[in-house]
């Protein structure tokens, strides 16, 4: 008789989410396990622990205060696997990878352990296309480039999910006819959000190239465990199986991590930074890590992870650890929300590490690095200025300094701000920045090439602003 022929009718604990079960021998780390309560409902479990003949089981579902005498576990014999192929495509999924949308399961494919593994660094390839979104802010400033993680860092009531399902409806690969499709993976999210998110994947037919993962708040938090790693191994059979460029979107990673911090106190582990596990770094890199491009394969996997600050704090462990993991981070801003500004990107604090791989010559435009460097430049004297008249007045200012004031505004209104339905190219995010630059004098243009001035520039012969 296997073991999964088994049943054990020795738990002797239960918390919230987890159970204690004595006499077992074999039990392995990650083997999945059936878990019948005694009110006849059945849930889903997974070992965290197994030693002294006990093994320690992680539910899905809701055991405390459970009947031990009459609760069974049977342990599977096999680790959590998802059935994987096309015809998940156009398809809404629960936080345990069943259909939430009344279609059938999937059943054919290839049943794949959805623990995965890092890409090895041997096999990488080096990202270097440029991954266009529309979006002035990102493609201008802090470019995403395919196989990159750059996650999206928020705050609550902030309108992170309308940058992603942007960027998700927006996103192109400008050397490539080919599109990309969309694994989003929504963890403990509300109803109006899981509402948000499928009327805008259905009307604008994204759907149709999107696979939907979706665990309410409402749901376990122990799903928000399993979740991303079912989205990311959708996501690897779709990129390297099957030859697509795929995006993965992931919100709200900062749930992820309370169900992580939930399942370490159950465990009573030694707590580290606030509460959260010691290892939570490790963790969150067994995802993050998933992402990128293979060399000799097609495919790719690009990720934009969306966490929301507790307290907008960008230096709380969740954003801490992500942004030592991932190759950069585009951070909202609340002041720029508070004053109407949409995408409220907030560009000084925002930084794309691969931004150098993806632009240029061939790529964006010859004239792309220095635009973005006096933009960075001239915004960041301008909001200086800013602080500044607070104290002096704007009286005491020099000319120059009212024009890099008048810029800081100017960038504002017209660079970051735009429509959500405005899907501006690279060309067009660079003509607006030479548009501001000619508020400037020539002189104080030091950022860009000569040869570039001359092609784009909006000055005159003398060098003074043209009207």
């Amino acid at each position: 008789m296997s073991m999964s022929d088994v049943y054990y009718k020795t738990v002797n604990q239960t918390t919230s989410v987890l159970l204690f079960v004595q006499g077992v021998k074999d039990a392995a780390y990650g083997e999945m396990a059936s878990v019948n309560l005694d009110d006849g409902r059945q849930i889903i479990g997974q070992v965290l622990d197994s030693r002294d003949g006990m093994a320690i089981v992680q539910s899905f579902g809701e055991t405390r205060g459970v009947d031990l005498e009459n609760t069974k576990v049977r342990f599977t014999g096999e680790t959590a696997r998802l059935a994987v192929s096309t015809d998940m495509l156009g398809r809404v999924f629960d936080g345990m990878g069943r259909p939430r949308d009344g279609g059938t399961p999937i059943h054919s494919g290839d049943r794949i352990d959805i623990t995965g593994s890092a890409i090895n660094p041997y096999s990488r390839e080096e990202p270097s296309e440029f991954i266009q979104t529309g979006i002035s802010t990102i493609d201008g400033m802090n470019t995403l480039v395919r196989g990159q993680k750059l996650p999206i860092f928020s705050g609550s009531g902030l309108p992170h999910n309308r940058v992603a399902a942007q960027i998700a409806r927006q996103a192109k690969i400008l050397t490539s006819s080919e599109g990309f499709s969309v694994v989003f993976a929504g963890i403990g999210i509300n109803s109006e959000e899981v509402n948000f998110f499928r009327k805008e994947f259905e009307e604008t037919g994204a759907l149709d190239r999107s696979v939907l993962f979706l665990n309410l708040s409402s749901e376990p938090s122990m799903e928000r465990i399993i979740l991303p790693r079912l989205a990311l191994t959708t996501a690897e059979h779709l990129a390297y199986e099957e030859n697509m460029h795929v995006l993965v979107i992931m919100t709200d990673m900062t749930n992820y991590c309370e169900a992580l911090r939930e399942i370490s106190a159950a465990r009573e582990e030694v707590p580290g930074r606030r509460g959260y596990p010691g290892y939570m770094y490790t963790d969150l890199s067994t995802i993050y890590e998933r992402a990128g491009k293979i060399h000799n394969r097609k495919g790719s996997i690009t990720q934009i992870p969306i966490l929301t600050m507790p307290g907008d704090d960008i230096t709380h462990p969740i954003p801490d650890l992500t942004g030592y993991i991932t190759e950069g981070q585009v951070v909202l801003s609340r002041e720029l929300h508070r004053r109407g500004i949409y995408p409220n990107v907030d560009v000084l604090l925002s930084l794309s590490r691969l931004m150098d791989k993806g632009i240029g010559p061939g790529r964006t435009r010859e004239d792309h690095k220095g635009v973005s460097n006096q933009l960075f430049s001239s915004y960041a004297t301008g909001k200086e200025l800013r602080s500044l008249i607070e104290i002096v007045g704007e009286e005491a200012l020099s000319a120059s300094d009212k024009r890099q004031l008048h810029f800081a505004d100017s960038f504002e209104a017209k660079f970051v701000n735009q429509d959500y339905y405005e899907d501006r190219d690279i060309a067009e995010t660079l003509d607006i920045g030479w548009e501001l630059f000619s508020m400037l004098d020539k002189t104080e243009a030091k950022r860009v090439k000569d040869e570039h001035i001359a092609k784009y520039g909006k000055w005159d012969a003398n060098g003074t602003i043209q009207h």
